[in-house]
């Protein structure tokens, strides 16, 4: 039973909750309940499917956010087997609110660069809630080009409200360190897929997700700036968030028809934070997908498409 609640799930959750009754009753009293507890398991799987059917963009904002949902360490150490973090960006220091390393996913040798959340206060201090400093993006382009020159495929996980905004952030260079990663991943010799998988907002998420392939799990979003920021500038009211998401179209189905982004990726019923065994199996089943369609691309073609990619998103008018 998830210890936190949204306010659409408590219809589910009231049924779980007397599934898990009728089975303490069963079990202590030795009645045969079992055809009530199908019925009320069959109820709440239709109910479940029904709900997250029909979620409105900002409910699949707050899905997003769920303090239960798998961050990147949940799926590396699921999907990768001999994982290495490796740490610092050879400049100034380490930054734990981005995790680098290698491992491997079944056998193919690939490079893991993500953003990391964190559920406990002290661990969220020390990951600062997944927003990255300068170093962390530097320590990812370390990353990028050690798989460019070993000819390793490159997975990137983004979830974050943004790059740091602090003082020391901006004089270590913050801007610059995104920019540098932009044009460094656009020229990479090597397959990159982007995944975002809980939120990717601003400067924060493309400073790791320029790919060859962009792909979001069906809960997440990805614009330019959170729906509370938007919402404060355009309607001087933060609090009317939920109005901002709506005009926003940050959901994969909304960036899907827009070019931005290239597949869903399903996730258990019931969200990815009810299952994280679940969620790994089809975000790795997804991954060996991509990356298999990848390498029967030249490089040199590889790097004109993605390049291609990203300069022809976007809608103007002259």
């Amino acid at each position: 039973m998830p210890s936190f609640i949204l306010d659409f799930e408590k219809p589910i959750i009231e049924i779980q909750k007397r599934i898990n009754e009728l089975r303490e009753i069963s079990k202590n009293e030795s009645l045969d309940v079992d055809n009530e507890i199908e019925r009320l398991e069959l109820k709440a799987q239709k109910l479940r499917k029904e709900i997250y059917s029909r979620l409105t963009r900002w409910q699949r904002v707050q899905l997003a956010r769920h303090p239960e949902r798998p961050y990147t360490l949940d799926y590396v150490n699921r999907m990768l087997t001999d994982f290495v973090e490796l740490h610092g960006d050879r400049l100034f220091a380490d930054d734990p609110a981005i995790i680098a390393g290698i491992g491997q996913l079944d056998g193919q040798p690939v490079a893991i660069v993500g953003h990391q959340k964190a559920r406990d206060v002290k661990e969220k201090l020390r990951r600062n809630f997944g927003m990255p400093h300068p170093e962390g993006y530097r320590k990812a382009l370390r990353i990028f080009k050690m798989a460019a020159k070993f000819g390793r495929p490159i997975i990137c996980f983004v979830d974050t409200l943004g790059a740091y905004p602090g003082i020391g952030a901006e004089e270590r260079g913050q801007a610059e360190a995104i920019a540098r990663n932009l044009f460094e991943m656009s020229h990479l010799p090597t397959p990159i897929i982007i995944i975002i998988i809980g939120e990717g907002a601003s400067g924060g998420a493309l400073g790791i997700g320029v790919g060859d392939r962009v792909l979001m799990q069906e809960n997440t979003w990805y614009s330019v700036i959170t729906p509370e920021g938007c919402a404060a500038i355009l309607y001087r009211d933060g609090s009317k968030a939920a109005r901002a998401a709506e005009a926003m179209k940050l959901t994969p189905t909304d960036l899907l028809e827009l070019g931005v982004i290239d597949r869903i990726i399903e996730e258990p019923n019931g969200a990815a934070h009810t299952d994280h065994d679940k969620a790994a199996v089809i975000l790795k089943q997804v991954i060996k997908e991509e990356l298999e369609k990848l390498s029967d691309i030249p490089t040199r073609e590889l790097v004109k498409q993605r390049v291609e990619k990203f300069g022809k998103m976007g809608y103007w008018v002259e």
